[in-house]
């Protein structure tokens, strides 16, 4: 009976951990990158935009015209890519790894990997976990 019990609580924990804590992250707007969903683009940077968020945050965004669509590439922070001494400008070609979702109801994707002529900046790692984040950092 006691076994029983246990396991019952280490299901229970398990089950909250994964879909409890996942459902909590999306509702406070954190997007989480999924691996199933990569795709590479190539196109050209129709626009480049910075956003600043409610803590002070810096983000870059792209506009990106491919052969099939236009979509909104969010990169990271600001400040990120500023000292990796990468830059993007309105007419650039570049290549995109990255994870395809839906943000505010359109097509976005989030790069990992971002490639203009021969400079290529890893932006997260193969499970998306951010370079600028603590964790990306030991990866």
């Amino acid at each position: 009976m006691k076994n029983l019990i246990t396991n019952i609580n280490i299901f229970t924990i398990v089950t909250i951990v994964g879909v409890v804590v996942p459902a909590v992250f999306a509702q406070r707007g954190m997007r989480i990158y999924n691996p199933a969903t990569e795709v590479t683009v190539q196109g050209t940077v129709e626009d480049v935009k910075q956003f600043t968020g409610s803590r002070g945050w810096g983000g870059t965004h792209l506009t990106l015209r491919t052969d099939k669509e236009t979509l909104d590439v969010h990169l990271g922070p600001s400040n990120f890519l500023e000292a990796k001494k990468f830059t993007v400008s309105k007419g650039d070609r570049v290549e995109v790894l990255g994870s395809k979702v839906q943000f505010q109801g359109h097509d976005a994707l989030i790069a990992r990997q971002v490639t203009k002529g021969d400079q290529k900046l890893t932006l997260r790692n193969a499970q998306g976990i951010p370079a600028w984040s603590g964790a990306g950092r030991r990866n």
